[in-house]
């Protein structure tokens, strides 16, 4: 009931009565009073004024699941389970899955001690700055098809950001979110599957929120939403931000079966997008220009001579020429 609360004090942004919140719960004034007293545990503060109700300060940047599932609109991250510290939000996530949870539900954690990318690299980490979280898919598709989910992600931390921040970032093909250059998200999606199918998708997304600065080492690769704004940003409205986004374009992926309804979309927003690139596979390395993807989330490279080749994620890395993009 306190994410419940929580969301009729947002949503109504003046005074609500105790009576009314009583008679919308259900409860006794005594059950409102307590919730509202461990809300105000949590960080909240709460302004209780005779006779008018009470009034949110909506100020704080607070990471729980009540404030989480408060924020929440859609029907991806209803169920959260929340951790101060993690080794992993896929690790979890994955255990979760196999024990029976159910799609749509959201692992996050504050501070994550074991995140890591594609082949295998370590993500930095650190406590109350970041975004880390796993949502639990099982879309019912061949699981050939589970890696162009990861660009459907993609799409949707691109209009999260962009509804929480008003930045205006890039996807870097298939799976990281760039501004000026410089990494702010990365995205590592895993199956469990057989060959007729698949049981669960993970999708992990580690996002650089509020950092201030960055090791020395990743100076010039990363950055974070607080460095490319100036402005701290609320984490839990951006978690659902992405959520919201992320439903629109699952229903769309899913209704296709593809990504033909969602390439547009996606060309408009890559930032290798007519740009040269080096694409670096097992047998060699080779550059051309990007063209954009295809209904199958595969990259286009035209490359000298004008043949076309398909870049097939999971398979490849892809580098621009200039920079990190």
């Amino acid at each position: 009931m306190k994410s419940e609360i929580l969301k009729q004090l947002r949503e109504r942004g003046d005074y609500i009565s105790g009576q009314e919140l009583c008679r919308h719960f259900g409860v006794s004034r005594t059950a409102i009073w307590k919730a509202i007293q461990r809300l105000e545990e949590e960080g909240y503060e709460i302004r209780a004024v005779r006779n008018k109700g009470y009034l949110l300060v909506d100020t704080c940047d607070i990471m729980t699941k009540t404030e989480i599932e408060s924020c929440i609109r859609g029907s991806f991250g209803r169920e959260v389970e929340y951790h101060e510290t993690i080794d992993s939000t896929n690790t979890r996530a994955k255990l979760l899955a196999e024990e029976g949870a159910a799609w749509g539900t959201l692992v996050v954690s504050d501070c994550q001690k074991a995140g890591r990318g594609r082949r295998g690299r370590a993500w930095v980490s650190p406590s109350g700055k970041n975004v880390f979280m796993s949502l639990i898919l099982r879309p019912d598709i061949h699981p050939a098809s589970a890696s162009m989910l990861t660009l459907v992600v993609a799409l949707a931390v691109y209009d999260g950001i962009k509804k929480a921040t008003g930045l205006d970032t890039g996807i870097k093909w298939p799976n990281d979110i760039v501004s000026n250059g410089k990494k702010v998200c990365g995205i590592l999606t895993e199956m469990s599957a057989e060959p007729e199918g698949i049981h669960y998708v993970v999708a992990g997304i580690g996002i650089n929120v509020n950092m201030e600065e960055f090791p020395e080492e990743v100076s010039q690769t990363a950055t974070s939403l607080f460095l490319e704004t100036g402005k701290t940003v609320r984490r839990s409205r951006l978690i659902a931000a992405i959520m919201e986004a992320f439903e629109q374009y699952y229903e769309e992926f899913m209704s296709q079966g593809d990504l033909s309804g969602l390439i547009s979309v996606y060309n408009n927003h890559m930032a290798n997008m007519g740009k040269e690139v080096r694409v670096l596979e097992s047998a060699g390395e080779y550059t051309g220009k990007a063209l954009g993807i295809n209904e199958k989330g595969e990259l286009l490279v035209e490359v000298p001579g004008g043949e076309v080749r398909h870049v097939i994620s999971g398979e490849v890395s892809v580098r621009g020429i200039y920079g990190y993009v």
